[in-house]
């Protein structure tokens, strides 16, 4: 089976209600994402970084995976698929999907202040001050926080220089190192990119824009690749 990488973003999970990152304010669900997404928003107030992603956690539970995700598990049945996801959410998994890469981390792990190494999952959707890891350090989020290093870029730039086929679903492409991923694909790769509003121009070869909400695009481009 021909293998298929598929980096997604912010607007794949908005078609199932989530939030995108930012609104046109610069906010991320009402608050700046200074005081909630960063390491020194931590050390601050842990407690409101806490409870932010609580909110965050419980959001994406009430919700469930779109039509988009679903096809992208569909698809394990004819390509070898990977999915890279810049998302938090565990939609792609919900949605069936076997091999998920969590470049930004997950909403749903969380992990030791102590030793980054010491990960652990986190059942329902609270995670409180209080709460400890084996060594005695609190826990805080398993999320890559801005100003942080992202520690699954290299593994995520070997699988998609090993990619046959590639799509970019919901992503702007403006946002690095995630951004620069489509630069590790082979020049000989076929690559689509599938988002609403067209991204800037990108001087990639054999690239394809489908100017297309996440599902419909999907199914577009699923459409063209069973046909040929």
């Amino acid at each position: 089976m021909k293998k298929l990488v598929v980096l997604t973003g912010a607007g794949m999970s908005a078609e199932s209600g989530l939030a995108t990152f930012r609104d046109a304010g610069g906010l991320w669900e009402g608050h700046r994402v200074e005081d909630v997404a960063t390491p020194e928003a931590w050390r601050r107030n842990p407690e409101l970084v806490l409870e932010f992603y609580n909110q965050r956690r419980k959001q994406a539970l009430a919700v469930k995976p779109n039509r988009g995700h679903e096809i992208l598990a569909e698809l394990e049945q004819k390509f070898d698929v990977t999915i890279i996801t810049q998302n938090v959410d565990n939609l792609h998994e919900r949605a069936g999907s076997t091999d998920v890469l969590h470049l930004h981390g997950s909403l749903f792990e969380s992990r030791s202040t102590l030793n980054p190494k010491l990960i652990y999952p986190i059942a329902d959707w609270q995670l409180n001050l209080g709460e400890m890891c084996e060594r005695g350090s609190q826990l805080r989020p398993n999320i890559v926080w801005f100003g942080e290093q992202v520690p699954m870029m290299e593994v995520a730039a070997n699988i998609a220089n090993e990619a046959e086929l590639f799509f970019v679903v919901g992503t702007s492409l403006v946002v690095y190192p995630a951004a620069s991923l489509i630069d590790y694909v082979r020049n000989s790769v076929k690559k689509y990119v599938i988002d609403p509003k067209r991204p800037p121009v990108l001087h990639v070869p054999n690239l394809e824009f489908i100017e297309l909400g996440a599902s419909a695009g999907i199914e577009k481009v699923r459409t063209i690749l069973l046909e040929n």
